[in-house]
């Protein structure tokens, strides 16, 4: 395996990650402990410039899709005020997560990430998500659904942090997003750039056996279940949406089970890390990730895919 270099040398004076904790303001935004949109609003617009639009349209594709404001957002929201202990957990993780963290990456890649990090109070977006704000590669860590998925203790921010700076480290230095013809390609596509992000992780963390999604039993189950995962991943890839996906996001349920892409999209770029540089392989190209994810595939990653067929699937699937 390619691993990526660690470097102990002195990180150059430029502009790195800026980092934005906004919690102060959260309280305004709500009457009687009860969220007001029209509060949030003015709260986002003050501490969060260029990003309402973003978390509402966001919030009306979710909404599009069955989600109801009253059953699936306001109890999540309405948490921020109610539960203290929580809140104040995340904002205190928060800043120990992020003290002196581009440092931390420039000795492992010896690189900088140019971002700002903002831990905000969201729509429900998500517990963190990497977007372009006013032209600005941005992480927005939503402290509403980090209260809800109880990930609030240093470990659980610094994957989740780490995570985010995965995707913007991509973004900077290879390819992040493509525009795709078929439902196929964008999940093949995501299965991948999560998979890098999670690997990003792993080597900030100092473990390949690290996964924030670490919970109850969550890594045992996927690792024992790999085949059953892949094998439907490749199954349900040509008619895949976002509303019936089950692979990817903490509202989902792959046999009882949430995340399974970013489990299967971490072995499948520590697969290709055997035989290529971390650097170069987030700069592949689509067709390149198709050829990767055959070879993947064919080899039988770990004795994985059986001789029942599974490979077969896959080269159909792509």
């Amino acid at each position: 395996m390619q691993n990526c270099p660690r470097r102990n040398q002195r990180k150059p004076k430029e502009a790195d990650m800026t980092i934005i904790d906004t919690t102060s303001g959260i309280q305004d935004i709500f009457i009687d402990g009860h969220f007001d949109l029209s509060k949030w609003e003015e709260y986002i617009e003050k501490f969060v410039p260029g990003a309402k639009d973003i978390c509402l349209n966001d919030m009306m594709d979710c909404r599009n899709a069955g989600y109801t404001w009253e059953k699936d957002y306001l109890p999540i929201l309405d948490s921020v005020y109610s539960d203290i202990n929580r809140r104040d957990k995340a904002i205190e993780s928060f800043a120990q997560v992020t003290s002196n963290l581009d440092d931390r990456i420039y000795e492992v890649f010896h690189r900088t990430v140019d971002v700002d990090v903002y831990l905000y109070l969201g729509l429900c977006n998500g517990a963190g998500w990497v977007t372009s704000v006013l032209g600005k590669t941005t992480i927005l860590l939503g402290i509403e659904k980090i209260i809800e998925l109880d990930w609030c203790d240093v470990d659980s921010m610094n994957g989740l942090i780490i995570h985010e700076l995965g995707h913007a480290y991509q973004n900077q230095y290879g390819i992040l997003k493509i525009a795709t013809e078929s439902l196929s390609d964008s999940f093949l596509w995501q299965l991948f750039t999560e998979g890098v992000a999670m690997t990003f992780e792993q080597e900030i963390i100092g473990s390949s056996d690290y996964f924030h999604q670490d919970r109850n039993g969550w890594k045992a189950w996927c690792e024992t279940h790999l085949e059953l995962i892949t094998k439907s991943f490749c199954d349900d890839m040509k008619t895949m949406t976002r509303e019936n996906q089950t692979y990817f996001g903490d509202w989902v349920d792959f046999h009882g089970h949430i995340d399974v892409g970013y489990y299967l999209g971490t072995r499948f770029v520590r697969f290709m890390m055997e035989t290529d540089s971390f650097d170069n392989i987030i700069n592949y190209r689509l067709n390149k990730v198709k050829e990767e994810f055959k070879r993947f595939g064919a080899k039988g990653e770990k004795n994985v895919f059986s001789e029942r067929g599974v490979t077969k699937k896959i080269h159909k699937c792509l």
